[in-house]
């Protein structure tokens, strides 16, 4: 699929790969963008930069969700493209609190299917749409030092897997981005952590993937190339692959 002259919906917009997805799609000539995220005043200027729609949405909520498409199908017109970008992330394993396992699972993975809950019938009726969830490559390995994190972006993969493969008849197509360390302010402070051991990418750099994989209409989005020879080890050889992580483990949580 093309942007060009395409409605297309970016959650976690007022910074980082969803700014810089904001920015390239307006480049690339979307008819028009509409930027959403919890930051009222950082929304609005990514908006006013990119000629686009400001949405203050708080991704945690299915009602936020839900009445950011009703608004933008019935004022600005049918999304062609919905970009579910929007994350956190917590450090922790099993002890970290319920409260902070609910945020991040609502955030990270719920998002995700109540966008398409609310999004997908539409597209449907319409004769397809696209989908572009951004999950990481946590969620395809793991994440060291973050069971949080390395749980919902599995499952978010899991769910953009299932839906590509249920709707995928229906003309939906579903792209999952999985980089791993990307300059944001989720790693910031951070530049010689586990992620970044292929190299810290620039926010510009993931956009630029995520256009390729739409306009291929490739499901897999891998701005870090390694993480698929990674993949093939884990699946080649699953001991072998969790006895490297322990490796990986004791060299960043000593």
């Amino acid at each position: 699929m093309l942007i060009k002259d395409k409605i297309v919906v970016v959650t976690g917009a007022a910074s980082g790969i969803g700014r810089a997805l904001a920015q390239r799609f307006a480049k690339d000539g979307a008819q028009r963008v509409i930027c959403a995220d919890i930051n009222a005043d950082g929304v609005r200027a990514v908006a006013a930069e990119v000629g686009g729609i400001a949405f203050t949405t708080n991704v945690g909520k299915e009602e936020d969700i839900q009445a950011l498409i009703e608004q933008v199908e019935a004022e600005v017109g049918p999304i062609d493209l919905f970009c579910s970008n929007a994350g956190i992330g917590y450090g922790g394993g099993a002890e970290v609190s319920n409260e902070r396992w609910q945020r991040i699972w609502d955030i990270n993975v719920m998002a995700h299917v109540w966008a398409a809950r609310h999004l997908v019938p539409r597209m449907i009726e319409r004769g397809g749409g696209y989908l572009l969830n951004t999950a990481s490559a946590a969620g395809l390995l793991s994440q060291i030092g973050s069971a949080p994190y390395a749980v919902t972006k599995h499952a978010a993969v899991a769910l953009a897997e299932w839906l590509a493969i249920t709707h995928g008849d229906q003309g939906i197509k579903v792209s999952v981005l999985c980089p791993q360390a990307v300059r944001t302010a989720m790693t910031a402070g951070n530049a010689g952590g586990v992620a970044s051991i292929d190299g810290m990418l620039e926010p510009e750099d993931a956009a630029e993937a995520c256009v390729r994989a739409i306009e291929a209409e490739t499901f897999l989005v891998l701005p870090h190339p390694e993480v698929l020879d990674y993949m093939r080890r884990k699946t080649g050889d699953y001991d072998r692959w969790i006895g490297g992580m322990r490796k990986l483990n004791r060299a960043y949580r000593s």
